[in-house]
């Protein structure tokens, strides 16, 4: 075993590959859409890429003192966003878990008759994942149902950056509009343009064959732009950041029980959709030196929030890995340092967190939806 100073990690997971659905480009809300079998895979092949990582003795960032064979669930924390577009997110982390924690035949149980039972599929460990629901709960789904977010939607939309892009991109819109059936051209509707041909793409071998070959990475790119617009802002603590605002107090209590010797956990785990790892790389200053972070991250991506063990306090890291074509991590400055005391990590993004759901109200100036009729009365 080498000597490793990973006291935990925080994982934001991105889901696996789905099928096409529809995000209304003036209020995000989605349309419902499924995990293929390919999805499935990549988020396997991502949790055996972690587990490489975190539970192999031999690795520099083995957690120190953690469970790595017959999973300890007091030692992990899993919780998925079930908000829109269906289960695809909550599915996904099923998989990840799967090639985090294999099936082993230690995971076993010896009965009182002298019987030793293993569990099924050659001892699948059944791991608890919270569900985390968007009404009950904003801190997963956080930019749906958000007044104050829509206006800063629609604001970006009538800016002057906007309006020159949407100038630069459209002859290609043009030219890529006989690929996309009755779908609209509109720069507003770009991230939809570029889901439908990233999923055909995929899944569509004809579509593929006819695409020109530059259109689709034309199309990432201008995405991008978009996607970036609409979930940063000027302001860490301002409503484009709302996605990673609300994650953010989860992110700190998991690292404050890392550092305490008396807690058991080691593992945090955040199963999301690509909006809050815009918000993140914002928010921490990582797109200021590579400004690549600021876009749609692929399928199966994660970012490791890592503690790792010094004096005179533990240093928070950051690490990247972009899919499951990114065969490594790569690591991320944060406030354009390598690491950050914990201490510093915190109060530098403790006053833009949303903390309760009264204050996401408040922030989104929503009175009726997802709890907020209680405070308004």
């Amino acid at each position: 075993m080498v000597n490793s100073t990973l006291l935990g990690v925080v994982l934001l997971a991105r889901h696996g590959d789905r099928l096409e659905f529809f995000q209304d480009p003036l209020t995000y809300n989605p349309t419902q859409t499924f995990l293929t079998p390919l999805g499935s895979v990549q988020e396997l092949q991502l949790g055996s890429f972690l587990r490489s990582e975190y539970l192999d003795s031999s690795s520099p960032t083995f957690i120190d003192g953690i469970s790595s064979d017959v999973v300890n669930i007091n030692q992990i924390d899993v919780r998925a966003d079930a908000g829109g577009g269906g289960s695809v997110i909550l599915n996904s982390v099923y998989g990840l878990l799967g090639g985090l924690f294999p099936p082993t035949p230690d995971n076993n149980i010896t009965l009182a008759n002298g019987t030793t039972v293993t569990s099924p599929f050659g001892g699948y460990q059944y791991i608890p994942v919270e569900s985390v629901e968007p009404n009950l709960d904003i801190s997963l789904n956080s930019f749906t149902s958000c007044p104050n977010f829509d206006n800063h939607i629609n604001q970006f939309y009538a800016s002057e950056p906007f309006a020159a892009e949407a100038a630069i991109a459209a002859p290609f819109l043009q030219q890529l509009q006989p690929f996309l059936g009755n779908r609209s051209t509109d720069f507003i509707n770009m991230f939809n343009i570029f889901d439908f041909v990233n999923v055909q793409s995929v899944h569509n071998a004809t579509f593929l064959q006819e695409l020109p070959p530059t259109f689709a990475a034309q199309a990432y790119g201008f995405a991008n732009f978009h996607e970036n617009g609409v979930f940063t802002d000027a302001s860490p603590g301002g409503i484009g950041n709302i996605a990673i605002n609300t994650i953010l107090p989860s992110i700190f209590t998991s690292l404050q029980s890392f550092a305490n010797a008396s807690n058991p956990l080691k593992i945090a785990l955040n199963e999301i959709s690509y909006k809050p790892f815009i918000s993140f790389f914002n928010v921490t200053n990582a797109t200021a030196s590579q400004p690549l972070l600021g876009g749609i991250v692929d399928y199966a991506s994660v970012a490791a929030i890592e503690l790792h063990d010094a004096l005179p306090e533990p240093l928070v890291n950051v690490r990247f890995k972009n899919g499951t074509t990114d065969p490594t991590f790569h690591d991320v400055p944060i406030f354009g340092q390598a690491s950050v005391p914990l201490s510093q990590f915190i109060s530098t993004l403790a006053p833009n967190a949303i903390n309760t759901t009264k204050e996401w109200c408040i922030a989104c100036n929503q009175t009726t939806l997802r709890g907020c009729s209680v405070f308004s009365l």
